[in-house]
């Protein structure tokens, strides 16, 4: 019996994504190199296949299967081909991936919004904000995290009542 529980699964259509919970995560192997670049955590398959084709097309060049070839043209080109510049091109593309559905999503309703009111929703229980792909800082909750074990700094003792320089509320009648 050839069973596999296994806690993320692969796209059925797009290559190098697969699912984790409800996220849907991407890396890549670098060529000639048992080493891969991660290059993130994104809401939709979409913008995680848009970050793969980034990364393919920065390591592979032409020999790259892409996901969606016709956009190579609308993908940023990372400055180097270092781990760090091709996450933070692949990034960008998946955020250029979620400004088309986002724009695609408002053009498509004709609704008339009243003055005053503004394009920002708040996030629903189901969508997923990942700052650290937002903010390109791999390791923000970490050190926010870290940041909270600090102890707080100390303060200064208060002056005595009677040792305030000459200043006093009374001084102001």
């Amino acid at each position: 019996m050839t069973s596999s529980s296994s806690s993320s699964k692969r796209h059925p259509v797009y290559h190098g994504i697969r699912c984790r919970g409800e996220k849907w995560v991407t890396e890549i192997r670098e060529p000639r190199k048992t080493t891969r670049i991660w290059l993130g955590t994104f809401l939709t398959p979409e913008m995680a296949a848009a970050a793969y084709d980034v990364a393919a097309l920065a390591l592979k060049g032409g020999e790259a299967v892409l996901n969606f070839p016709d956009s190579v043209s609308k993908y940023p080109v990372p400055a180097s081909k270092s781990p760090a510049d091709i996450r933070i091109a692949a990034n960008a593309a998946a955020e250029l991936v979620k400004a088309e559905a986002n724009h695609n999503n408002a053009s498509s309703t004709n609704v008339v919004e009243p003055d005053g009111v503004s394009d920002i929703t708040p996030l629903s229980e189901t969508e997923f904000l990942d700052e650290e792909a937002l903010f390109f800082m791999p390791s923000l909750l970490v050190e926010m995290a870290e940041g909270m074990l600090l102890s707080p700094p100390r303060m200064s003792p208060p002056p005595s009542p009677g040792n305030y320089g000459g200043e006093s509320l009374w001084n102001y009648f």
